[in-house]
């Protein structure tokens, strides 16, 4: 673990800092718990806090709860607290501010290599969890969940200065595929579909069915284009065998970029509008949406043409 040491003694500090370089941990030491906070809140390696309940400038408990205010579900941070007074309400004290554990001061070795094994275990639990909520089992991509938990966030450091675009994907003719070759197939057909859909560049996820969306941070609705036709190449010079033949896979996709306003739903429907164009047209193509259309006339519209339409 990287862990941020706070304690206003020097002993205290190189003591303790020993005791957890001994066992692997990275130890980040502060005299000053101002400083301390301020480095949690920057470095996004720092997972632990150790720190005395008797500080300088605010109280240890202070400490516990405003940096318990910094941690997330995808960025857990174990906080202990050190205090020589470990009677029941300091402790009871300590917990209710956001401490995850408590322990004496000074610590003995051996409890708080202990302590922290624990906390490993929660984290890694806690990580697992996640992961699991908010990835795609059948695919690696993120879930729908997983993939508007981190669209939104890269929406909130590009929109409105920069440019972000959107790139949905659907599999041409899908249903077909179940239909004739089996589910198995249609699975192994999602999974080929994925891979194809993978770009270092973008966040990618597999929205439902047989449905993929990418997002593009600083990418323009041409040089959007560009990258999807490039997925849709990529995809159709690739047979794929379905166990009773070979057969081309391709999607139809369709291309949106934001606008300085705009929601990930919003920009989303400016691309879903663009992807029922190609379809419209004739599958296996690219169609980019129209900078001046209005997404919540699309959802409306759209709906009803997909759902008049199929896939």
């Amino acid at each position: 673990m990287r862990i941020a040491l706070v304690d206003p003694s020097r002993t205290t500090r190189l003591i303790v800092s020993r005791i957890l370089e001994t066992r692997g941990h990275e130890v980040v030491p502060f005299a000053d718990e101002r400083e301390a906070l301020q480095q949690i809140k920057i470095d996004q390696r720092i997972d632990g806090l150790i720190t005395s309940a008797e500080l300088t400038h605010m109280s240890g408990l202070e400490l516990c709860w405003e940096t318990r205010l910094l941690a997330t579900p995808r960025r857990p941070i174990y906080v202990l607290m050190m205090s020589s007074q470990y009677d029941q309400r300091t402790l009871v004290e300590a917990l209710d501010s956001g401490a995850d554990d408590f322990i004496g001061k000074p610590p003995l070795a051996e409890e708080l290599y202990a302590r922290l094994r624990a906390a490993e275990r929660i984290a890694s639990m806690q990580r697992e969890l996640i992961r699991l909520a908010t990835t795609d089992p059948l695919t690696g991509l993120c879930n729908r969940r997983g993939f508007f938990e981190q669209a939104t966030q890269v929406r909130a450091r590009t929109i409105p200065d920069g440019h972000l675009s959107a790139i949905l994907l659907d599999i041409d003719n899908f249903k077909h595929i179940n239909d004739s070759y089996g589910h198995e197939a249609g699975d192994e057909a999602i999974r080929a579909c994925a891979m194809a859909a993978r770009l270092d560049e973008a966040v990618a996820g597999r929205l439902g069915g047989d449905e993929f969306a990418l997002l593009l941070e600083q990418r323009t609705l041409p040089e959007a284009i560009e990258i999807a036709e490039d997925l849709r190449r990529r995809l159709a010079s690739k047979p794929f065998d379905t166990g009773k033949g070979r057969i081309t896979l391709t999607w139809s996709v369709g291309v949106g970029e934001a606008k300085p306003d705009d929601t990930v739903d919003q920009l989303l429907a400016r691309a879903d509008a663009a992807l029922y164009s190609a379809k419209a047209s004739g599958r296996n193509r690219v169609a980019g949406a129209s900078p001046d259309l209005c997404p919540k006339q699309t959802i409306a519209q759209h709906g009803i043409a997909r759902a008049s339409a199929g896939t």
